[in-house]
Parts: structure tokens; sequence; C-alpha cells
């Protein structure tokens, strides 16, 4: 018996791919939010980071 068999025996499963691209849109909007709102000086601590001599 395929894998697809078994999808196709649980009910309400075609919820799953919906909600999780929904989850997905929601954190990716998110973070580019954060991403453009944030401090532009944490921003440049935060690019420099792998440079620094710790």
């Amino acid at each position: 018996m395929k894998f697809i068999n078994y999808l196709q025996s649980i009910t309400g499963v075609s919820i799953y791919p919906l909600a999780s691209l929904c989850i997905f849109t929601v954190f990716f909007v998110l973070a580019a939010l954060w991403a453009f709102k944030a401090d532009k000086g944490m921003i440049d601590h935060i690019r420099n980071i792998p440079l620094d001599d710790c």
C-alpha cells in the first residue's frame, strides 16, 4: 500500500497543507516587518558578529 493511500484515509487531512502555508506566511511577514523596522545600529552589530575577534 502506498503512502498516499494512508493520507487519504485520514479524515480532514486536506487542512494540514493550508495550515502550514498560513503559518509560514505569517512567520515570513513578521520576520520581514521586524527586519525593516529594526534599529540600524543593531543590524550593523549583528552583521559584524562573525568578523569580531572574540
